[in-house]
């Protein structure tokens, strides 16, 4: 068992090492500016097409999901008649 020991010492020490090498570009203060400045577009839209897709898509389903349900209630509340 011990004899093992200096093998996963260097196995832990090659592990951590090349762990530490991928750095990445801290990105942090770029998003500040740009969601901090003032130019009057809403916040859930600053980041760009990609958010105003999204909230384009959420709206389209929030409004047809509810047309939806309210059609189905409708349907609901009057019964076909039987012959």
């Amino acid at each position: 068992m011990l004899s093992n020991l200096p093998a996963l010492r260097q196995i832990a020490q090659r592990t951590l090492s090349t762990a530490s090498r991928r750095h990445f570009e801290n990105k942090v203060p770029e998003k500040q500016k740009l969601f901090q400045e003032d130019n009057g577009i809403p916040v859930h839209l600053k980041g760009g097409v990609a958010d105003a897709l999204l909230y384009r898509a959420t709206m389209i389903l929030t409004v047809g999901g509810t047309a939806y349900a309210i059609y189905q209630l409708a349907v609901a509340s009057f019964p076909k008649k039987q012959a």
